[in-house]
């Protein structure tokens, strides 16, 4: 049997919590894929997975087996790169991640001009509002906005994304300009699903410190573009990111409100993790990438308020 195959399969398996997940994958039939994993228990004389009809499970063994098939995969994967050549020059396959709306205004134009100029680099850029894990995922590189808690990664600093207090010039002329955080528990408001929701939005008083406001929304959506929309509808008072609004301020279809009480701007970094020897392409996308995406960022921090805004 094909050893090396087999542990790819069986890694594949794990990542994909199924078989027949990792079966669609591989593009490998479900059956060869099973009778892989079989002959390699049966090779080595121990199970590794235990099926049943609701999911999959590693044994012990196949915990540390699967860790340490990960590793030799990563090591053959670098031998490879290394032979074609990916550290004596810039080509090869990039896997980029990044926030979704984030990802489509800012990285995208980035990544369109990087491929003009190195032609032997491709990129696959993965838009999604999740940490994708980069290594289970096989991500080179990944934008987060917010703190890092995983110190393993590195991260270049691209610069920093305030997180605002929005709301339409009607629906203010209705309810009057809010003052105070405080002052928001009298306005209907928009929030934003997320795994891990919040009742409430932090502020931050230079008197009194953190400030929490609990707020009860009138509409909650799924995505930070639709409560954006509904804001500039009227609906209520949204809180989202900086450069998730900043198009809609700029028009005057909403105006940022209480920035005197807006908590610490998040930073943001272009992060992949430590491999040793780091891929020319991976080298040359941070040097490319990084001096655009920080000046993109402040030209977001700096863009001018819509009119009616700088007129008051």
């Amino acid at each position: 049997m094909d050893r090396f195959e087999a542990m790819s399969m069986l890694v594949a398996v794990t990542e994909a919590g199924s078989l027949s997940g990792a079966s669609r994958v591989l593009k490998v039939p479900l059956a060869t894929l099973s009778r892989k994993i079989t002959d390699l228990e049966a090779l080595l004389g121990t199970r590794f997975l235990i099926r049943t009809t609701r999911k999959l499970t590693l044994t012990d063994a196949g915990v540390a087996y699967v860790a340490a098939a990960r590793r030799i995969l990563e090591q053959v994967d670098e031998a490879e790169r290394n032979a074609l050549g990916e550290f004596t020059t810039p080509k090869g396959e990039l896997v980029i991640t990044a926030p979704l709306m984030f990802g489509r205004l800012h990285v995208l134009p980035v990544v369109a001009d990087f491929l003009a100029a190195f032609p032997q680099i491709s990129i696959r850029l993965m838009l999604a509002d999740r940490n994708v894990d980069l290594i289970d995922d096989r991500v080179d590189m990944a934008v987060r906005i917010g703190a890092l808690p995983d110190s393993s990664m590195v991260a270049t600093r691209i610069g920093s994304m305030r997180t605002v207090v929005c709301a339409s010039p009607a629906l203010l002329l209705e309810h009057g300009e809010p003052k105070h955080p405080q002052a928001l528990s009298t306005y209907p408001c928009i929030t934003v699903e997320s795994p891990m929701p919040s009742p409430s939005w932090r502020f931050r008083d230079a008197g009194s410190g953190a400030i929490d406001i609990e707020m009860r929304p009138r509409l909650v959506v799924s995505t930070p573009e639709a409560a954006v929309d509904a804001a500039a509808l009227g609906v209520g008072v949204t809180r989202v990111l900086h450069y998730q609004v900043a198009n809609a301020v700029q028009a005057g279809a909403l105006q940022i409100v209480l920035e005197g009480f807006e908590p610490e701007p998040s930073p943001v970094h272009l992060v992949h993790a430590s491999r040793g020897v780091m891929p020319l392409k991976m080298r040359c996308f941070i040097d490319f990438a990084a001096p655009r995406l920080k000046a993109l960022l402040g030209e977001v921090a700096n863009r001018p308020a819509a009119r009616q805004n700088k007129d008051r």
